[in-house]
């Protein structure tokens, strides 16, 4: 009797962390639950199931857009890989190092003179 009179006046401190971590936890959820209708994504039950399913027709002109900027941006990392090999193509040809050496035969020539 003696040790629940010790601890009587901090039943008041408990039970007001338990609120206010029951509270944080709501909050958590309401947040994430609007976070995932803000950016589009389903929201789920309890369970799994799919409260808002994500196959409107909002979602699929989404992902329409989304294969078309994909593919558009293969061609174009495509075009560059091209163009990267053209240039290797240039820096690796004799032509390039031919002129190189023309250029450490006249350097060599000015030293002389």
């Amino acid at each position: 009797m003696e040790i629940l009179m010790q601890l009587l006046p901090y039943i008041g401190w408990a039970i007001a962390g338990v609120v206010i971590i029951s509270l944080g936890g709501i909050f958590a959820s309401v947040h994430n639950t609007r976070m995932k209708i803000k950016n589009g994504y389903p929201i789920e039950g309890m369970w799994g199931q799919s409260l808002k399913p994500g196959t409107d027709a909002e979602a699929k002109e989404r992902i329409k857009l989304l294969t078309q900027e994909n593919a558009s941006l293969r061609a174009e990392i495509g075009s560059m890989k091209d163009r990267l090999a053209v240039v290797e193509r240039i820096v690796t040809d004799k032509g390039f190092d031919v002129a190189r050496q023309i250029d450490a035969l006249r350097d060599v020539k000015g030293n002389v003179q």
